[in-house]
């Protein structure tokens, strides 16, 4: 059975379990997330497990399960599933919400529509138009009188993120995590939400030391690996085109240095920094072979905050699409662990010139690494620029940097 149910209205579900799909067309211009709040009678989360999102997709009582996204054609689909009859007591409500982290504003986002099925019906929610708005209530199930029900929200927040844990009572104040001179636990309640087009929101919560092979996707939370004297990130990529690969460094002086072979708007080439401690190890050209590597050494000392490898394909190296070309950054400590983050969300544009794969993180603790998989926009040549976030903890901004040299 189809139904479409129209903004601010509401309809009983015929099981209390289902799923519910947000999709939209994918573009360049436009990050979306999505996140579940499972709420009181007050319209408050109980605590941490009351926030359902990329680094925490399930609830402890499986009553809502965020699965990783797909792209269909165009089109980006995010899902969550549910079950109200496994809420906690006390929670009565999931708002299902979504934000736009690129800060562009939902008016640039297509053929956005949501969709409810439980048992054997489909329940179609389309909202109105938007305008500056980066964060939307999409949509509210809960219980009533022992009735599972579904009401279509689309209500609008200015504030993004923030503004929506804001709403739903969730803190917000900036929580200090890991510095290199103070190490600490690692807070269980998020920092303040930020833009992803620095780093993923909420990216403190249970960090984690970890030995072997790893492999890390966007979305998952941050690890820390032992420091040891050499450190090397390696990017790989299929033979076909020619990467050029850098790495930024963030100084305690809050200063930023460019390692590459090539230079920048007021940023001549420069293959180390700090006598060797961050050292390219030469540009392999359009050389033979199945796989193309370029390798960044890495010897960090107290002077380092964060180390931060760049994959840059040239306008005049001709095609360069990271998701065609299987591009991926493995960051290896030669002491028994690697950590490999591959460039899984790129898409087949050979217009988007720069990806930035992870971040390491230098504190007493160890090297945290966060893979973030962020991409420029189509056509910038800019490089990223990096800055001290609000829980001291160094970020990436996409195309802010100097300008790339042509090629």
């Amino acid at each position: 059975m189809n139904q479409l149910l129209q903004m601010g209205a509401n309809t009983a579900l015929n099981s209390p379990k289902g799923d519910v799909t947000v999709s939209y067309e994918i573009s360049d211009a436009i990050d979306i997330s999505l996140t579940a709040f499972l709420l009181t009678d007050l319209e408050k989360v109980q605590g941490d497990n009351g926030i359902i999102f990329y680094n925490q997709p399930e609830s402890s009582s499986g009553a809502a399960t965020l699965r990783p996204s797909a792209k269909v054609g165009n089109t980006k689909v995010h899902k969550i599933d549910f079950d109200l009859s496994k809420v906690p007591p006390g929670i009565t409500k999931i708002a299902v919400t979504l934000t736009e982290d690129n800060n562009t504003g939902f008016s640039n986002v297509k053929n956005l529509k949501a969709e409810i099925r439980s048992g054997d019906s489909s329940i179609q929610l389309t909202p109105a138009n938007f305008s500056k708005e980066n964060g939307i209530v999409v949509l509210e199930l809960y219980l009533r009188n022992g009735q599972t029900k579904a009401k279509s929200i689309w209500r609008g927040f200015d504030s993004g993120l923030e503004g929506l844990c804001k709403n739903y009572g969730v803190e917000v104040e900036p929580v200090e995590s890991i510095k290199p001179s103070e190490p600490k636990e690692p807070e269980k309640l998020p920092g303040e939400p930020k833009n992803k087009n620095s780093q993923n929101a909420f990216s403190s919560i249970n960090l984690e030391k970890v030995k072997g092979k790893i492999n890390l996707d966007k979305g998952q939370k941050p690890i820390i690996i032992d420091k040891t004297p050499e450190i090397t990130a390696t990017v790989s990529w299929k033979t076909g085109t020619d990467y050029d690969i850098y790495a930024l460094v963030y100084t305690k002086n809050g200063k930023q240095v460019d390692v590459a072979m090539f230079g920048a708007t007021g940023t001549p080439p420069l293959s180390q920094f700090g006598n060797g401690a961050v050292e390219h190890m030469g540009d392999v050209g359009r050389n033979s072979g199945s796989i193309k590597k370029e390798i960044i050494k890495i010897r960090l000392t107290n002077d380092i905050l964060a180390v931060v490898p760049v994959v840059y394909s040239a306008q005049s190296n001709g095609t360069g699409s990271f998701y065609r070309y299987k591009v991926s950054m493995s960051i290896d400590n030669h002491n028994g662990t690697s950590v490999t983050i591959s460039s899984k969300n790129a898409n087949n544009n050979d217009r988007i010139y720069t990806c930035v794969p992870g971040i390491l993180q230098n504190t007493e603790d160890g090297v945290i690494i966060s893979p973030i998989e962020l991409y420029s926009k189509s056509n910038s040549e800019y490089r990223p620029k990096l800055k001290m976030g609000p829980s001291n903890m160094v970020e990436v901004v996409m195309d802010k940097g100097p300008k790339n040299n042509y090629k």
